[in-house]
């Protein structure tokens, strides 16, 4: 585990100085940033297999994801409404079908990455001893990365300010998660701070789970990982129903993934309109995850 949360913010704070205007050169980062996930999210399969009494374990990392996301979920659908009344979206009328089970597939790719690390893991006669020292090596380089790729989002600080929707989705999905993780931290008799830590993911899966594995280890970071992935995933289902009569309460739902992967959905199915509002949430949120997360991680160690 890292020493300070501080050496992990670092990488992160020097990306993030990197202003650059090169397209060719932003789009090498991303698909470098993409690789490294791979690569790091294999090594978590390989640090569950080191685990003693998988078994047990495996149960353990099911009973958190059950809890923290019906907690988080329901205390997320319970508040977004609010927005919906406050500050109503609209959006335009005619919506189009998407082949949602393809962008499922995606997220599949990922959990098919950590299942083959566990697998090998566990078949290959090989020492694992390297595994967690790699992990934090790749995760700092995969910080910088975010780190560039957040201060080249093409989002200014006005841009972001006026979007009210916007900032109201982030605060609501902050603030709700936040109470459901710490309910969780109750139900499932750990530290507050824990609890707190795996509520900030907010739906970025590959990050969430990294971080979480590497300040309390693989259990936590596999539980993690389970948590959002499952958001997105009942994201693409949510959003096509919901975001006719409650827009806001849809795009919030999808969290930090709203600027990315689930846009196109959003985009389809709820219009223009709706695009500024979602760009807005889930960069924000994602700009919150690694820094909420190492916050309370630096309070539970």
């Amino acid at each position: 585990m890292f020493t300070g949360m501080l050496f992990i913010f670092t990488p992160l704070i020097i990306g993030y100085l990197f202003a650059i205007s090169n397209k060719s050169l932003l789009d090498k980062i991303n698909q470098a940033t993409s690789y490294l996930i791979f690569v790091i999210l294999f090594l978590m399969g390989l640090s569950l297999a080191a685990l003693d009494n998988f078994g047990a374990n495996v149960k353990t990392i099911l009973t958190m994801t059950a809890t923290f996301f019906i907690c988080i979920g329901v205390a997320n659908l319970l508040a977004l409404p609010l927005i919906d009344k406050v500050f109503p979206l609209h959006t335009e009328s005619h919506t189009k079908r998407l082949p949602l089970s393809a962008m499922a597939l995606e997220s599949v790719k990922l959990v098919l990455v950590v299942g083959l690390g566990l697998f090998l893991g566990l078949v290959l006669p090989i020492g694992l001893e390297w595994v967690d020292t790699a992990s934090e090596w790749i995760l700092l380089i995969l910080l910088f990365f975010i780190g560039i790729s957040l201060r080249n989002s093409g989002l200014t600080l006005k841009q972001i300010l006026v979007n009210k929707q916007g900032m109201a989705i982030a605060t609501i999905i902050v603030v709700s998660s936040l109470a459901g993780g710490a309910l969780a931290a109750v139900l499932l008799d750990i530290h507050i701070y824990q609890g707190l830590a795996m509520a900030s993911g907010f739906g970025w899966y590959s990050l969430a789970g990294i971080l979480m594995g590497d300040a309390f280890g693989p259990v936590f970071g596999g539980a993690s990982f389970m948590i959002e992935l499952l958001r997105e995933l009942v994201a693409l289902i949510l959003i096509p129903m919901l975001i006719g009569r409650k827009p806001c309460t849809a795009i919030g739902y999808a969290g930090a993934t709203a600027m990315d992967f689930t846009l196109p959905v959003i985009q389809n199915t709820g219009g223009v309109r709706c695009v500024p509002v979602a760009i807005v949430s889930g960069f924000i949120l994602s700009l919150l995850v690694p820094v909420l997360m190492l916050f309370f991680v630096s309070f539970a160690g």
